[in-house]
């Protein structure tokens, strides 16, 4: 005969295995992959009867416009790496450089910022960061890395400027995003100021290897028929989904089918196969995010979002605005220690639990997920995948070295696009 574990017993046990799986993820023990540990920790809760898998599935389910999203998104990016498309706009940007390190530098980063604002800073990460590692060897630059870590700071910094432009966004909102012509005048200033902040913080903290120059003479690589066919797909799919935003739509299956239709016809001008596209795109991001959602429910089943709901309750009726500023400082933070996918969703979780919430909590909120990841490389999706494209390429960076940047880039970064919130309330 099975005894049930007491109720409080079972909570600690869930929050036991969530937290446990939430530190695999952020430290791949053995450098094992991150899903492996988000799905493991998901399975366990069920397994044990910690979760009813009814439970279990609900949260599987509750992620199907953010895997939409991903999905799409990934396809889109792996058609632009196999078709050269980042490599040519990275080519261009280093020879408009003109033998500049520093201006060489503000060309990457106005790339990486529009392709974080119409692709994601998903797509940033996975497949600017290899562009940039080729132009940096192109352009024969002493040390790579200022470079390279345009591709992880813009790819948080300008990740709130539209709402497809970080899955995160969609966690936040849910079914309550706004449109694109609500969300401008919430996001615009906020996000251009972290935007700024972020590259002129960046640059400071980089002066010393930028202060040389780098090779004019580089050579442009011919963007094919193929990359021609991507570019065109990628900019219909931004306008597209600028389209639906405008509307309300969900952004999950546009993208997904516009990353299909955008793959297939890059295939068709190329006459390739699949199987190259299929084989690059990350498919573990599809598990580890399935796999957070579990872990969320876990934590709402234990109790854990209605006492933060009650907490954030509280807050707001004795510290106002105060209160949402310091939401947005907290969940930063958070988001380095558990990641802001899973602080995102619990965050999400709480609000909706909450009673009636003033705007600009959910917009500090969200400016802390999308921001505050830039402190550490563990706190976003975006920073993780831009580490594994780093591995690709041969190229390591340590968590110290990230953190000592991260401390002076993030905080001002994020206390003035809190504030710039705050004016415009």
């Amino acid at each position: 005969m099975t005894v049930d574990p007491a109720p409080d017993t079972a909570n600690v046990l869930a929050l036991a295995i969530a937290a446990a799986a939430t530190a695999g993820v952020i430290l791949r023990p053995r450098g094992l992959p991150e899903a492996i540990w988000a799905v493991a920790g998901a399975i366990l809760l069920v397994v044990f009867g910690l979760l009813p898998w009814q439970m279990a599935l609900a949260g599987v389910r509750a992620g199907l416009d953010v895997y939409l999203f991903l999905l799409g998104m990934m396809l889109l990016s792996e058609v632009a790496r196999e078709t050269g498309l980042f490599d040519w706009l990275a080519a261009i940007a280093t020879a408009y450089a003109k033998g500049s390190a520093s201006r060489l530098f503000l060309l990457i980063y106005g790339v990486g910022t529009l392709v974080t604002i119409f692709l994601s800073n998903d797509a940033t990460a996975v497949v600017l960061t290899p562009a940039v590692a080729a132009a940096a060897r192109s352009a024969r630059v002493r040390n790579p890395l200022p470079y390279l870590l345009i591709c992880a700071f813009v790819a948080n910094a300008a990740s709130f400027v539209l709402p497809i432009s970080n899955p995160a966004n969609l966690v936040l909102y849910g079914k309550n995003m706004p449109p694109l012509f609500e969300w401008l005048p919430l996001y615009l200033l906020p996000s251009a100021i972290a935007i700024i902040a972020t590259f002129l913080l960046l640059r400071w903290t980089q002066r010393a290897e930028l202060a040389g120059e780098v090779a004019r003479d580089v050579p442009r690589p011919r963007l094919s028929a193929g990359g021609h066919a991507a570019g065109l797909g990628i900019i219909a799919t931004a306008v597209l989904l600028l389209t639906v935003s405008a509307f309300d739509i969900p952004l999950g299956l546009p993208t997904a089918i516009a990353g299909v239709l955008t793959a297939l016809l890059t295939l068709l001008v190329e006459r390739a196969s699949p199987l190259k596209i299929i084989r690059g795109v990350s498919w573990g991001v599809l598990p580890l995010v399935a796999g957070l959602f579990v872990l969320v429910e876990a934590l709402d089943h234990a109790g854990v979002i209605s006492e933060l709901a009650g907490e954030i309750d509280r807050a707001v009726r004795i510290w106002r605005d105060s209160a949402a500023l310091g939401a947005g400082v907290v969940i930063a933070f958070a988001s380095n220690l558990m990641n802001n996918l899973p602080a995102g969703l619990v965050a999400a979780n709480a609000m909706h639990s909450a009673q009636a919430l003033p705007e600009l909590f959910r917009r500090a909120v969200l400016i802390g997920v999308d921001v505050g990841p830039n402190l550490s490389v563990t706190g976003s999706l975006a920073t993780i995948l831009w580490l594994a494209a780093l591995r690709r390429e041969g190229i390591k960076v340590g968590a110290g070295a990230f953190l000592k940047t991260g401390m002076i880039v993030m905080p001002p970064a994020l206390l003035l696009a809190l504030c710039a919130a705050w004016l415009t309330r």
